[in-house]
């Protein structure tokens, strides 16, 4: 997949054709069915999370992907399309659990994101590699991604590989390299072998522990608490956005498609400014 300026002006390209998968109308957020947002309770979000996780590690049918000889970061020649570019976006910007920038940052940014939603592609990849040098590492603005799964199986893989890179601190840039090579929602693309190829392109990732710790009893208890804190905030579909000055309640930010970067930017102005 190219990366860079011309991978940029590709998918801001797309906003002019139908998504993937989209129903009517533009580019919009992926929505939950109303199957997914019936998942209230907390007993059944547990519940759910569970037996998803337990689909997606499984891996389906044949070999998981994964050589007996795990392997680290060894060099870019061997990583993912994209990795070089996503080390140098992430690189030196402080990035703890699931948040990125300085804890000092006088404004916050809540994103609900699901890793093989075709809308959040383009909003990673367009939108946000413009926000993060311009206000994250400037020390404006501190992110915070909570992964949402509701599309399918890939979408439970995937969130589970991404908590367990939160661990080491490394949420944002595996997903930002599955967003690089992100295939057709719910075909298989999001595999143990894709999880695998992601979390060996990062430098510094120690992909035994990502692929162990992303079935432990934590990751899943992770997974139902991003579950219900969407629930809580209304997110009906991804990528959704809040955004709020430092110790007030975030707002969501009506992105009218996702590479609806003005709005965005309005809406960070507007709290840096209050």
């Amino acid at each position: 997949m190219p990366s860079g300026k011309k991978s940029k002006q590709m998918r801001r390209a797309a906003l002019t054709a139908p998504p993937p998968v989209q129903s009517k109308g533009g580019p919009r957020r992926r929505q939950a069915s109303p199957r997914a947002l019936a998942i209230g309770g907390a007993v059944v979000v547990v519940a759910a999370v569970g037996i998803g996780l337990a689909l997606a590690l499984s891996g389906g049918s044949g070999t998981n992907g994964i050589p007996k000889n795990v392997q680290n970061f060894t060099s870019f020649a061997n990583a993912l399309p994209g990795a070089k570019d996503v080390n140098s976006l992430f690189k030196g910007i402080p990035q703890t659990g699931f948040k990125l920038g300085s804890p000092l940052a006088p404004v916050q940014m809540i994103e609900y994101i699901d890793l093989q939603c075709p809308i959040c592609q383009l909003f990673e990849t367009t939108v946000m590699t413009d926000i993060i040098p311009k206000y994250v590492r400037t020390g404006k603005v501190r992110v915070e991604v909570r992964p949402w799964a509701f599309i399918g199986p890939d979408s439970f893989r995937g969130q589970a590989a991404m908590l367990a890179a939160a661990k080491q601190n490394k949420a944002f840039d595996f997903a930002q390299v599955l967003y690089d090579n992100q295939g057709t929602e719910n075909t298989g693309w999001l595999s143990n072998g894709m999880v695998y190829q992601a979390a060996a392109s990062i430098p510094g990732l120690n992909v035994a522990q990502l692929l162990s710790e992303r079935g432990s009893s934590t990751v899943k208890a992770e997974a139902a608490n991003v579950a219900a804190q969407a629930l809580a905030d209304k997110v009906t579909g991804t990528p959704t956005v809040l955004v709020g000055k430092n110790g007030t309640k975030p707002q969501t930010v009506p992105l009218k498609n996702g590479g609806d970067e003005p709005t965005l930017v309005t809406a960070l102005d507007t709290a840096l400014a209050g």
